[in-house]
């Protein structure tokens, strides 16, 4: 009797891009690592540091959450707050393995959903934003949208809207955008991620904290069998 060969366990590494760092982390391993990025950082440098700093790691495909709007796993345009060379750039072929290519704020929400209808939204150094209704992922591009005074909802959300507000009117800010979405929305509730969520002291109704491992947890049920 032949015996069925058994597939192997995914090991997956999840890559979270990031404007202002870039973190790693592989099934079985404990801690991430990171590494600064900015607006001099390419795709291949990108790849470059993260094949160095993962060298003693074991992996065989990818998740890797890049910061802006992703169609048929490909960036659709070069991001805000990084260097050039992402669109049109073969990860696959660099990293020698299988990539999938996700919204970095939709890899967070994956790893943030607990069913019916939810709201992310990452508080970084842009606006990340998704939404998942019943177990379907829907990536959004709410950042770019005109929110007040011909800014945008980024423009009052992000690094550069805290810089410029100070904490307690960006916060303010925070709590009046988060509810008008959630009506406008019709969501059940909403997750608050991102770097700078932490500096929130009260949340709106309906939202609760994310934390960063969400990230990494979206990231390996890319992989998950549905």
């Amino acid at each position: 009797m032949v015996k069925k060969k058994t597939a192997k366990p995914a090991r997956v590494l999840v890559i979270d891009v990031g404007g202002t760092n870039v973190k790693m982390l592989a099934m079985g391993q404990k801690e991430p690592r990171k590494f600064p990025s900015g607006p001099a950082m390419t795709a291949q440098n990108m790849v470059q540091i993260v094949k160095k700093g993962t060298a003693d790691w074991e992996y065989d495909r990818i998740s890797l959450g890049y910061p802006g709007p992703i169609i048929n796993g490909h960036p659709l345009r070069e991001p805000h707050n990084l260097g050039g060379g992402w669109m049109a750039f073969d990860f696959a072929k660099a990293f020698g393995c299988p990539v999938r290519v996700i919204n970095d704020a939709s890899m967070q929400a994956l790893g943030s959903y607990k069913g019916g209808r939810m709201l992310f939204l990452g508080l970084g150094t842009g606006l990340g934003s998704a939404m998942i209704v019943d177990g379907v992922l829907e990536p959004m591009e709410l950042a770019h949208l005109i929110y007040k005074k011909e800014k945008t909802y980024e423009d009052f959300l992000g690094l550069r809207g805290l810089e410029r507000l100070g904490k307690k009117k960006w916060r303010q800010h925070v709590h009046k955008i988060t509810e008008k979405l959630i009506e406008a929305l019709e969501a059940d509730y909403v997750v608050l991620g991102g770097g700078n969520a932490k500096k929130l002291k009260e949340l709106p109704p309906k939202a609760r904290l994310g934390t960063n491992e969400n990230a990494f947890l979206g990231g390996f049920r890319m992989w998950e069998k549905k």
